[in-house]
């Protein structure tokens, strides 16, 4: 997620300096915004020129203080441990000056428990992006217990700013707006394939098909209120006794796991890959990918 967040800065002609642990990591992080803007070249959305311009933005260190000591915005994408985020927010904390706003780009930690030690909790606040997140125009922007209106005001600017679309989340909660709704929707194609209703290529072409196509253009809400809210009474009234409402994850998924069957990164998942471990082989999966969610933007935007 890193990288693609410094990518999307990057675009936009912001100065980006991009920390991590070694060069090693921070090497594959270059190659990765290099791959990621090729593909935004063979969409016709960039030249090569301005590729070179994007990339020298960017600046790679493993020295923390140098990364942030002159930032106006740090955002954090560390791996989901309130530990490791915690002490590395005191440690942003430390080196950076009273106007830093400091985002995280936590997908269920509350930001005003690990980021309790920090001194600027004013300006503490999430920004959580979808991926590919250079890509996905929306970020959620979750307020801690302290965070001002000031930082949400220049948080939602400066994403603005970027071509992003900031979702105003007023309270912390686990797994924030968008992650509880498409769990929720999760839960019940487990459901419904470990009932054996649908083959795995069925469930996934009903939903990319029928509502996924259409939510590009009317959200959910949207959706109701063209139906008839009545409609939707009765329907919900009759469904909801049917739906899945588990609250733990279903065997089929479990079974997976131990079998070592974990998706595009194994090869084989609900679906088999001829992709593998290394990240050159599941690169052309994700590309492609890219490549459609790039030729939808293009289209919703015309």
């Amino acid at each position: 997620m890193g990288h693609g967040i410094a990518q999307a800065f990057a675009q936009k002609d912001y100065s980006v300096t991009v920390y991590d642990l070694n060069d090693c990591i921070l090497d594959r992080a270059f190659h990765n915004i290099e791959s990621n803007l090729s593909t935004f070249v063979e969409v016709g959305l960039l030249n090569a020129v301005r590729v070179g311009e994007i990339l020298s933005h960017l600046t790679m260190t493993t020295e923390l203080d140098h990364a942030v000591g002159n930032a106006d915005f740090v955002i954090e994408a560390a791996p989901e441990d309130l530990d490791l985020k915690r002490d590395l927010f005191s440690e942003i904390d430390k080196y950076t000056p009273d106007y830093t706003i400091l985002a995280s780009n936590t997908s269920m930690l509350p930001i005003s428990e690990f980021g309790s030690q920090a001194v600027k909790k004013d300006k503490l606040i999430i920004t959580h992006w979808f991926n590919p997140p250079h890509i996905v125009p929306v970020v959620e922007v979750v307020l801690g217990n302290e965070t001002s209106e000031e930082t949400f005001q220049r948080t939602s600017q400066v994403l603005k700013g970027i071509g992003k679309q900031p979702v105003k989340v007023l309270k912390e909660i686990p797994g924030f707006l968008v992650n509880r709704i498409q769990t929720a929707m999760f839960r019940e194609v487990l459901s419904l394939l470990e009932q054996k209703i649908a083959s795995p290529e069925d469930l996934d072409s009903a939903v990319k098909g029928s509502f996924g196509l259409r939510l590009g253009v009317i959200g959910v809400l949207e959706t109701m209120d063209m139906a008839g809210l009545d409609l939707m009474y009765k329907g919900t009234k009759h469904l909801y006794k049917f739906i899945d409402n588990s609250i733990k994850p279903q065997r089929v998924l479990e079974e997976k796991i131990d079998k070592g069957e974990l998706g595009l990164k194994s090869g084989k998942g609900f679906f088999s890959y001829e992709s593998g471990p290394s990240s050159e082989q599941r690169d052309p999966k994700l590309k492609e990918r890219d490549k459609k969610l790039l030729k939808i933007l293009k289209a919703l935007a015309s």
